[in-house]
């Protein structure tokens, strides 16, 4: 099977921006897939500022902006929404700032829609000293069943969280701040994201089991209040478009506390206000991505979306596609980018390897982005080894790219019935590259 989905230019049905008299929320289902459990599916999600096609990709723009990148550049390249960070946007500049601006989308130029994360993930592993346990868990080095580090994970969660919320210092100038769920709903209402994720608690996959049980139910109480406190203000700001809460699923790698999870979001009803959508988040190992994911989806309603967070690797993908996730998000197609790592249907690559010197052919043969039908890779190569600030831009135009159109690929290969054949042509020609455990 020929590379085409790399070449193909972004579809003509991903007009940015609602219509007139378009509906602001709701989920409508499409083609579904066989394979697996026959959780996956397609779909259209409904937003106030346009519709998303699922499955997709959506890039994170952290501080309000894809680095390197204008939101013109986004459009081009075929991405649908956007994400930004609640946690980095209402330390630098302020969400009530946002707000003055008209919300994230009009502030930063964007007319699609957009997504927030609540800030738990950051706010735990930026502002409260969380950041060794994550490095030890990340690294693949740790052994889990470690009790000394089920101690030292345990000990830096409890210092930092209670049942009411979080304290942390901020990442730029050490000053203390709170985030509650009502503190993460105000911000998020704020910053006017179309879909935004209630406060949840971050756990690591060294926390033993009985802190996972405490975590959980601390992160239900949590999700309880941010439904109320959304109501609250999506009263009192009704001259606003709607903004979308999904509940984020926890329970790392325990079956019977994803399903708990996942039943309790769903059935959650707080004076008739739900969750208009699910994330499935926390950490898990990789190689149980899949099996996780359906645990989760075969607990929820199947007319509200799932975004599966934190996740960008094409095996990924697929498997967590299969498994029922409608939409991705992930910092690292534009991170590994600024540094001169190029994803390619082969495999991941370093444009400054000397043998792309004098490679004037573009960095990826047959790839339709702007880079590489205007650019060689010896160009490239070189505004690296000169650290021209260009290069960020170009390579990181061309990753997301990629990214973006993959997971158009799927979806296009779900409703064209050869999901399966798809799959195995691509992952059997990419190299890998994937890390041990996702987060988040």
């Amino acid at each position: 099977m020929s590379e085409q989905w790399l070449a193909a230019p972004p579809s003509d049905e991903r007009p940015l921006g609602a219509k007139p008299g378009s509906p602001d929320r709701g989920f409508d289902v499409g083609s579904r897939l066989e394979s697996g459990r026959g959780l996956g599916r397609t779909g259209i999600l409904h937003t106030a500022h346009g519709d998303i096609r699922t499955p997709a990709f959506i890039p994170v723009g952290t501080k309000a902006n894809v680095k390197a990148l204008v939101p013109e550049m986004v459009a081009d390249l075929g991405a649908q929404a956007v994400l930004a960070n609640a946690y980095h946007l209402y330390l630098q500049p302020g969400s009530d700032l946002v707000d003055e601006a008209g919300g994230l989308g009009e502030f930063m130029n964007w007319p699609g829609p957009t997504y927030t994360d609540s800030g738990g993930f950051q706010v735990l592993s930026l502002g409260a000293g969380f950041k060794k346990v994550l490095s030890q868990e990340f690294s693949g080095a740790a052994d889990p069943n470690d009790p000394k580090l089920h101690m030292q994970a345990v000990k830096a969660s409890t210092a930092v969280v209670d049942d009411d919320g979080v304290v942390f210092s901020s990442h730029i100038d050490g000053t203390k701040h709170r985030f509650t769920a009502e503190v993460s709903m105000n911000i998020q209402h704020q910053l006017g994201s179309d879909i935004m994720f209630a406060f949840d608690e971050l756990t690591s996959l060294l926390h033993p089991r009985s802190y996972q049980e405490t975590s959980l139910e601390r992160t239900h109480q949590w999700a309880r209040r941010c439904l109320r406190e959304h109501a609250r203000l999506t009263k009192v700001r009704a001259n606003k478009p709607y903004q979308q809460l999904w509940g984020v699923i926890q329970g790392a790698q325990y079956e019977d506390l994803r399903r708990l999870a996942a039943r309790t979001m769903n059935d959650m009803d707080e004076d008739g206000t739900r969750f208009d959508g699910f994330g499935i988040g926390g950490a898990l190992e990789k190689e149980n991505l899949g099996t996780i994911v359906s645990w989760v989806s075969e607990e929820l309603d199947e007319d509200r979306p799932r975004h599966l967070l934190g996740i960008s690797e094409p095996d990924d993908f697929f498997r967590g596609v299969e498994a029922g996730a409608d939409t991705f998000d992930c910092v690292n197609p534009s991170r590994v980018a600024r540094n001169a790592a190029i994803y390619s249907p082969n495999g991941r690559f370093n444009i400054t390897n000397a043998r792309f010197k004098r490679d004037f052919n573009p960095m990826v043969e047959g790839c339709g982005c702007y880079t590489c039908t205007h650019y060689s890779a010896a160009y490239v190569h070189h505004l690296f080894k000169a650290h021209e600030i260009l290069a960020s831009t170009l390579a990181t135009i061309h990753n997301e790219w990629f990214t973006v159109r993959l997971v158009d690929a799927i979806r296009d290969s779900i409703d064209n019935g050869n999901f399966e054949v798809f799959r195995a042509d691509m992952l059997g020609k990419y190299a890998g590259g994937s890390t041990r455990v996702v987060h988040s």
